[in-house]
């Protein structure tokens, strides 16, 4: 089974002042094809520096990183952009949609960047909508749907493109714990119908728990949950 996403050696480091802080310090992780993962940690711990790493937004201090067997050490800006658009899928706390654009609008963004002509995007992001709900919400703009609602069109959008992974950061902590549980199990039955990995950090053991494998960011270590 082949890994999508995989990262060896990993270290992140800050500046502060003239001090350097080490947020990561040597993680290994390996996401297979498929596979649903959470990573708990504490507030702080560095889940959110570790899943820009590992979703190429940002640079590591040292060790190794690839996407969909993919080194991405010294891609160009726009090959990494690539890379990213066909594999990768991105949740976060906040929907991070336009506001200015519809629902239709927003889902059918990553499509056109792929390069999709517009009809064939727009009706691929309508039946995406569909699928998670908000098939009479397709004009609404953001500002006009509910918290559970404008998250549900951020899944979406990250599952539109039928990514390799979709990498998710507290991808329900801005919702009450009826939207949270409707978002997730969403996110795990798309998650089994497209066969995308997911890669989630969550606070809540409960949602973790339904997940394959749980990790854990402790002290810039990655431990797994029988260590």
């Amino acid at each position: 089974m082949s890994n999508v996403i995989e990262c060896r050696g990993l270290v992140k480091s800050f500046q502060e002042g003239r001090e350097a802080l080490q947020i990561l310090r040597g993680i290994d992780l390996a996401v297979a094809a498929g596979e649903q993962v959470a990573i708990m940690g504490a507030s702080g711990s560095g889940k959110s520096t570790l899943l820009h790493l590992l979703g190429g937004l940002d640079e590591p201090t040292a060790g190794t990183i690839a996407i969909d067997s993919q080194p991405i050490a010294g891609l160009t800006a726009r090959a990494l952009g690539a890379l990213r658009n066909r594999a990768l899928g991105f949740v976060y706390q906040f929907h991070h949609l336009l506001p200015e654009f519809s629902a239709l609008e927003n889902v059918a963004m990553p499509l056109l960047v792929r390069g999709v002509q517009p009809a064939a995007a727009s009706q691929q992001a309508a039946a995406m909508l569909e699928r998670v709900g908000l098939s009479a919400r397709l004009t609404h703009k953001p500002g006009e749907l509910s918290g559970g609602e404008r998250q549900r069109a951020a899944v979406a959008r990250a599952l539109v493109t039928n990514p390799r992974c979709v990498i998710a950061d507290e991808p329900t902590g801005n919702l009450d714990q009826h939207n949270a549980v409707q978002v997730y199990g969403l996110m795990l039955e798309l998650n089994q119908a497209l066969d995308t990995s997911l890669l989630v950090a969550t606070h809540d053991p409960s949602i973790a728990a339904s997940m394959d494998r749980i990790v854990y960011l402790e002290d810039g270590h990655l431990r797994d949950n029988d260590q």
